[in-house]
């Protein structure tokens, strides 16, 4: 693989040691190349026993990423390039922003304010007498 490491976030990455690579032939484009290489790539990474994560983000991506794991396993597989380098790079890169987005943090919750905004309320207000005002005007009555 390149040699620098994929990022999850922050100073945490990808550890090479605890990735296992599977290679295969792949279907789609590349005629007759294509029956002789293995050029798609399954990547998988122990998520329930690693130790490069956090234990806090190792709980959060376990968690959000339960539908996908096998045994606690994740698993990513990369055939859409023909050489199995562009491979190896596009599952490592895939497998990297998933363990990001599963490990971030939840979002802020929203803190709702008290009262409606003086301003706002007197926008609303306006609108309502231009509106009446319109509505009366069309009445055609002569005082």
């Amino acid at each position: 693989m390149s040699g620098q490491p994929h990022v999850i976030r922050g100073s945490v990455s990808l550890p090479e040691a605890e990735l296992q690579w599977r290679f295969s032939r792949s279907s789609g484009p590349g005629g007759q190349h294509v029956n002789t290489t293995d050029s798609q790539v399954e990547l998988r990474f122990d998520l329930a026993n690693t130790k490069a994560l956090p234990p806090v983000w190792q709980e959060r991506a376990l968690e959000r990423l339960a539908g996908r794991l096998v045994d606690g396993v994740l698993s990513v597989r990369a055939s859409e390039h023909r050489s199995q380098w562009r491979n190896r790079e596009a599952a490592a890169v895939r497998l990297a922003s998933l363990l990001a987005e599963a490990t971030a943090p939840p979002p802020r919750a929203r803190r709702t304010s008290k009262k409606v905004p003086r301003g706002v309320n007197e926008r609303r207000l306006r609108e309502k007498k231009r509106r009446g005002d319109t509505k009366r005007g069309r009445s055609g009555r002569d005082w």
